[in-house]
């Protein structure tokens, strides 16, 4: 059995032998910036603007109650206020993400009604599902910049909020390289130093017997306090709840950040280190074989022998300037480098008493990305009209290095009474390359030029938005074992976008957008169902989606909430008779309903409904028309509340209910994966504990009633792997604001 205080890494030796000296230097105050809203369960604290970032408009403004931002960044048009704008976006708060001890993007989304999770296919890499489309990790932005930030694991201390943008968005964002995007985008948006000097330290634990220890460090300096610099240091370690797996994450990030009167620049510098060993691996149904009930939730299938590394360090750096009042160019770009090594057996369920067979797949995988971008906006009028004229051209590349191995025959287990199989010797016929020396595989370029124009009608109560982005997607497939080229293409496209807001009051907007996504081709996989597809490593041209979408939003100044409906189709590709292709239409259509704010002093709301059709067209021979996608549930529910304890101040409780209707297993609709409800809750207590010291403790218990549940199906397009959902999880931490 481990020990439930693992051994410390030299990271957190070094943190904590800071803390003496960290508490030393520090003379002031933690800043409102980590607790905005002031409240019954919230001490007094100065109110500071809350980043400075090379952007003038800076970070959106917290809305009542402090969980969500008035707006956030929209692509090329920038960071623009949610009643502006003529789609559908959350931007959610550092103060959120401390107050429920979210550790990664995953966690902080569990908010978000549109979004569930997932896992990339026979891998542990997150996957987000938005309006029922997949979002991979490798697709997630970073201050705007693809491809930057790791691909299986991100940390909570590299971002200060969590923007998600629902629906198609290639030409605000040009096309995600990756090949996702089409139901949304999320962007994260780094950390910067406040106007108040920082030093927080902060220790937890939770169930499985996992710690951590972080940071978080912050100072501006010169005369106008025109420098900043922010640290965020963290090291976790221990096991997760499920029975035998245990993860171990290292993150640095470094963020600084420079102003004067028109120029802004920033840069960041990131290393994370994630290791994840005996992690729960998803399950995969056979067609003939109905959905076996979820285990008991802390059960783990995973073999002793299987693990996950992955290894990153990226940098990125964005720079404004102000050439004239109206007129203002930037520049932004990074690199990342990240190494994998994967040991993975993805158990196939064979019959419904939970019976398994297992591969072992072995994998390494080397990335080199690099990104940039320029562009320039100006304001300017043509008689009563006003216009905002935004140009910009984007670069991306990517190689990867690939090496794979799989075993001959299959490990019989079990999901219910699993058991310690023989580590499985590969099989010749199936190795790709060295894995002590992955070979490139796959090469993707892209590159961009977009122009907008947003026009303001009878004083700006009607917004007119007109743009299109001329992309070029350059992609290369190499042979594994030969290196020769396989196939290749360099495709161009053209994604319009056009939309319409109106301000029927200053509290009410009414909205109307069309937009596209662009995707990359897809590549055939070498294998499916364990056996050679026989157009493997072929590379499908690019392909678009569109999308149409009306809304209303409404502003009350304590409470908003909106509604949208939208319409969304996209090719759908997937292995048939062993031959990979598009094999029918995937048709989205949906409604969504969204709450948030302070209704009533020391009482926050965050929540929604999304009512979801999903509905396949066009398939081989009309088999399955008609019928729901794989994986995409008719009702997803999020209901969130944080409540201030009346009477004893500095406590706050919060509680979050999730309900995800059933979904179907198979594109014909007879397996079928039932609904399930999730309930979580949380506590808070500051206290003051003098010389100008916060102490904040918080308790956490997600998936209260311990709940076992299937809480996904898929994700990746076409594939029908399960998911279970975690086991309850308590949390207890501590933080300390010098």
């Amino acid at each position: 059995m481990s020990s439930p205080f693992p051994a410390l890494h030299p990271l957190s030796i070094a943190l904590w032998l800071a803390l003496p000296a960290l508490a030393a230097q520090a003379q002031t105050p933690a800043p409102a910036e980590a607790q905005p809203a002031v409240s019954a369960g919230t001490l007094s604290a100065v109110t500071v603007e809350a980043s400075a970032d090379a952007s003038a408009e800076g970070l959106a403004k917290p809305y009542a109650g402090g969980q969500v931002a008035r707006g956030g960044r929209v692509g090329i048009l920038g960071t623009q206020d949610v009643m502006d704008t003529p789609f559908s976006s959350t931007s959610y708060t550092n103060e959120l993400i401390q107050d429920q001890q979210a550790r990664s993007v995953a966690d902080v989304l569990l908010n978000d009604p549109s979004v569930r999770q997932a896992r990339g296919f026979g891998n542990f890499q997150e996957l987000y599902v938005v309006r029922g489309f997949p979002v991979y990790s490798d697709d997630v932005a970073y201050n705007g910049l693809y491809g930057m930030l790791p691909r299986q694991y991100i940390a909570s201390e590299f971002f200060e909020r969590v923007e998600v943008f629902r629906g198609a968005n290639s030409f605000l964002n040009g096309a995600a390289p990756f090949g996702s995007g089409i139901g949304g985008a999320i962007n994260l948006l780094p950390k910067r130093a406040p106007n108040e000097p920082l030093t927080r330290i902060g220790v937890g634990v939770q169930t499985g017997g996992q710690a951590y220890v972080n940071t978080d460090l912050a100072r501006r300096f010169g005369p106008d306090q025109s420098t900043g610099i922010r640290i965020n240091a963290v090291r976790r370690e221990g096991g997760t709840g499920i029975g035998d797996e245990s993860q171990k994450l290292s993150a640095l990030g470094v963020g600084f950040d420079w102003r004067s009167r028109n120029v802004r620049l920033s840069a960041d510098l990131g290393y994370q280190s994630y290791e994840l060993r005996e992690g729960r691996p998803s399950v995969t149904p056979l067609a003939s074989v109905p959905i076996p009930r979820a285990p008991e939730s802390r059960t783990n299938y995973a073999q002793p022998w299987t693990y996950s590394d992955e290894t990153d360090k990226f940098a990125t750096v964005r720079g404004e300037v102000d050439i004239t009042n109206n007129i203002t160019a930037w520049a932004a770009g990074g690199i990342r480098r990240s190494s994998e090594d994967n040991v993975l057996s993805n158990p196939t369920i064979s019959n419904a008493f939970g019976a398994t067979s297992n591969t072992r797949f072995s994998n390494t995988r080397e990335d080199k990305v690099g990104t940039g971008e320029i562009g320039v906006r100006a304001k300017f009028a043509t008689g009563s009209v006003s216009h905002s004229v935004v140009a910009s051209a984007a670069t991306f590349s990517n190689d990867r290095d690939n090496a794979y191995a799989i075993s001959a025959g299959s490990v019989r287990n079990s999901i219910y009474q699993p058991y310690d199989s023989f580590y499985p010797v590969a099989n010749g016929a199936f190795v790709g390359n060295r894995l002590s020396d992955p070979r490139l595989t796959d090469k993707i370029k892209t590159s961009s030029i977009a122009i907008a124009d947003t026009m303001g009608f009878f004083d700006e109560r009607l917004l007119v938005t007109l743009g299109a982005r001329r992309q070029t997607i350059d992609q290369e497939n190499y042979a594994y074992n030969t290196g020769k080229l396989n196939s290749a293409y360099d495709k161009s496209r053209t994604t319009p976008v056009a939309g319409v807001v109106f301000k029927v009051t200053p509290q009410l907007s009414a909205y109307a957008s069309y937009i596209e996504a662009l995707v990359k081709g897809n590549v055939a996989p070498t294998t499916a169902n364990n056996l050679p597809v026989t157009n493997g490593g072929t590379i499908f041209a690019p392909y678009q989606s569109k999308q149409k979408e009306v809304g209303l939003k409404y502003d009350g100044g304590s409470i908003g909430a909106s509604a949208a409906f939208f319409t969304t189709a996209q090719p759908q590709f997937f292995v048939v008779n062993q031959t990979y292709g598009a094999n029918g239409e995937q048709r989205n259509r949906g409604l969504e309903l969204s709450v948030y704010g302070e209704p009533v002093k020391g009482l926050r709301l965050l929540g929604g409904l999304t009512l979801l059709d999903a509905e396949q067209r066009r398939t081989a021979g009309g088999a399955t028309d008609g019928r729901d996608v794989i994986g995409v549930p008719r009702q997803q529910l999020n209901i969130g509340a944080d409540w201030d304890v009346p009477g004893v101040r500095g406590l706050a409780i919060n509680a979050r209910l999730l309900h995800t209707s059933k979904q179907y297993a198979n594109a014909a609709n007879t397996l079928e994966v039932p609904a399930w409800t999730r309930f979580d809750l949380g506590a808070r207590y500051l206290m003051d504990i003098g010389n100008g010291r916060t102490l904040t403790l918080r308790a956490r218990v997600d998936n209260l009633f311990d709940k076992n549940y299937w809480a996904s199906v898929g994700g990746t397009q076409g594939s029908n792997y399960l998911m279970m959902g975690s086991p309850r999880t308590f949390a207890l931490s501590g933080t300390v604001d010098f």
